[in-house]
């Protein structure tokens, strides 16, 4: 079979990508731009009387969001679950975020089981 085309091919349209994140994969999956995410987001938000960021901002977000550099609050993570109509846990909420705190007891503890392990390496007759 052959065809015919008169004139230039078009263009192919542009591929999705996303990050590899739930919440990028749960756009990807839909066949949504970011574009066309945030707008879906404007607009449930505006249905449910709810007031949101514009739509620039909006679209910083979501790849922020998407590549794991924020975390979106409460109001963006249930407009986000409801638009995608997924659980927070499908979307990759469920994750504690890391807080200075966090973080800071996180290397206190690293730090007592360094000198913990070191003292008892001392102990043994062996040089760390």
């Amino acid at each position: 079979m052959t065809v015919a085309v008169d004139g230039p091919a078009p263009e192919q349209p542009q591929l999705l990508r996303s990050a590899d994140t739930p919440l990028g994969r749960a756009r990807v999956a839909r066949g949504w731009s970011q574009e066309k995410a945030v707008r879906a987001l404007v607009l449930l938000a505006d249905a449910w009387g709810w007031q949101v960021a514009s739509e620039a901002s909006l679209k910083v977000q979501l790849s922020r969001w998407e590549h794991g550099g924020s975390r979106p609050n409460e109001t963006y993570r249930v407009l986000l679950c409801s638009l995608y109509r997924a659980t927070p846990k499908e979307l990759g909420f469920d994750r504690a975020p890391q807080t200075a705190k966090g973080m800071r007891d996180r290397i206190s503890t690293l730090e007592s089981l360094v000198e913990n392990l070191t003292a008892m390496l001392a102990a043994q007759g062996v040089q760390a």
